[in-house]
């Protein structure tokens, strides 16, 4: 047996399809999987082991290049690699009009979220079968139980995420712990204030800890620097690749984020993770991992100073 799972983007609900691998190949030891990804998030299904076909999709490139005849090859090559196997089932774990036109082009069932399930609800007219998942579950949730209707696996095991990375190596990371910091959010409503991440780099600097403020984009590092330059020792990373970010995530003592694609990549690295939520529902938006976590305020209220210290600590004791 072979199957495609479809789930191209954004980081955060990449990071959720990882549990759905794992379930598929505890019951199904020999079945192959497939997964239909973003290019820009390829290197999260490298991570898992039972990944066997990566087929990334470049299609935010070729909007931008839509008339170079370069774009049009390489949409070409990917249809006939997309469609050049035939499987048992096809998945769209992400459920929207754009990957359940994806998922159509592939050879084989389709199968997604209902109309009232989807993301969009056109989505649903494009699969062979729907399935009635409830939205009132994270959305981790929601994609293992729609593979679980799909394959029949049973619902009650353990949460895997099913990835490991070897911690990072560079000249620029210190030579003692590192705690990482997470300031950018998406929606200005999940920011924390910049005082309180000061404030809160300056205690955990005094126990010994460095703090490191990853920073891909001028925004994030607009929003990194002076935060950093107010903490004594801490550190803007250069920009990184997702293969890098997971190495530094995973050699870290712990993160402190908002509702972030990292904070939840952190978590299923196993790390320990404290998320300050802003506007978000800690029930269906914070992180959920089998090492220690804490999902913070959320739905409009802020979290203090004292109470983000004391979680991370409690998370990250010995």
């Amino acid at each position: 047996m072979r199957i495609l799972i479809v789930q191209t983007s954004a980081l955060g609900d990449v990071v959720h399809a990882l549990p759905v691998i794992s379930d598929v190949r505890r019951e199904f030891p020999k079945l192959a999987i497939d997964w239909c990804i973003d290019e820009k998030y390829a290197a999260i299904p490298h991570l898992h082991p039972a990944v066997d076909r990566i087929l990334p999709v470049a299609a935010q490139r070729w909007r931008q290049q839509m008339f170079s005849p370069s774009t049009w090859r390489e949409m070409r090559d990917f249809r006939r690699t997309l469609r050049a196997v035939d499987y048992d089932a096809v998945l769209d774990l992400q459920g929207t009009l754009y990957s359940a036109l994806l998922a159509q082009q592939a050879c084989g069932p389709t199968c997604g979220y209902d109309a009232a399930a989807a993301h969009n609800r056109l989505a649903a007219r494009f699969y062979d079968a729907t399935f009635i998942i409830p939205k009132i579950v994270h959305p981790l949730e929601r994609k293992r139980w729609l593979a679980a209707a799909v394959l029949e696996l049973p619902l009650e095991t353990p949460l895997d995420y099913g990835i490991n990375a070897a911690p990072l190596s560079a000249d620029w990371l210190p030579a003692q712990p590192y705690i990482i910091f997470l300031p950018a959010a998406c929606h200005n409503g999940n920011l924390w204030p910049e005082i309180q991440w000061i404030e809160l780099g300056q205690a955990l600097q005094a126990r010994g800890n460095t703090i490191v403020l990853p920073a891909e984009t001028g925004e994030e590092r607009t929003r990194a620097t002076p935060i950093a330059t107010a903490i004594p020792d801490a550190i803007v990373a250069p920009p990184l690749g997702i293969e890098a970010m997971a190495g530094l995530l995973a050699g870290a003592v712990g993160i402190i984020g908002t509702n972030t694609g990292l904070t939840h990549l952190a978590s299923a690295l196993g790390r320990p993770v404290v998320t300050i939520l802003g506007t978000a529902d800690p029930e269906f938006n914070g992180v959920l991992g089998a090492a220690p976590f804490r999902n913070l305020s959320g739905q409009g209220t802020i979290a203090d100073l004292n109470a983000v210290l004391n979680a991370f600590l409690t998370c990250t004791r010995p």
